[in-house]
């Protein structure tokens, strides 16, 4: 599928806003409202849109601790500890990451003594690790909010 200006200009102002609706899309882009309804509903069929959700500031529903984690596997159980993790709560996020079959993991929590608990007591019990490095997030400069086209 080819992605036009207009094509390009709807995700960025849905990147902005993902409520907008679809007359105020057609005001700011010079075109009806069906127009509009039809091109999203192609970019949500040609799956250029997976879907649409809300992104919550953790820090204001008490998760003020953000580590992020390297998660090095041996290459058999890289699967297995990807989607045992995945299923875990406090995983924001969790990708297959090129190099030594290497997991990206960002973790969510309340504070310093459930990511202690989540390091000693739920990643380090899964087997097949050979190595964690962490980082905890000092301040936020930009957030996930698509891309720029």
């Amino acid at each position: 599928m080819k992605i036009d200006t207009t094509d390009k200009k709807i995700l960025e102002l849905l990147t902005v806003n993902g409520r907008m609706s679809y007359v105020d899309i057609a005001k700011e882009l010079g075109l009806s409202r069906v127009a509009i309804r039809e091109r999203i509903n192609q970019l949500i069929e040609d799956e250029v849109i997976e879907k649409f959700s809300v992104v919550i500031n953790s820090d204001k529903i008490g998760k003020k601790v953000s580590a992020f984690f390297e998660v090095d596997c041996e290459p058999t159980s890289l699967v297995s500890v990807a989607e045992t993790l995945a299923e875990n709560p406090k995983v924001a996020s969790c990708y297959q990451m090129t190099g030594p079959s290497t997991l990206h993991m960002h973790v969510l929590v309340e504070d310093f003594e459930q990511l202690e608990h989540f390091i000693n007591e739920e990643l380090y019990a899964l087997k097949g690790i050979t190595r964690v490095e962490s980082h905890i997030l000092l301040r936020r400069f930009k957030s996930r909010s698509g891309l720029k086209l």
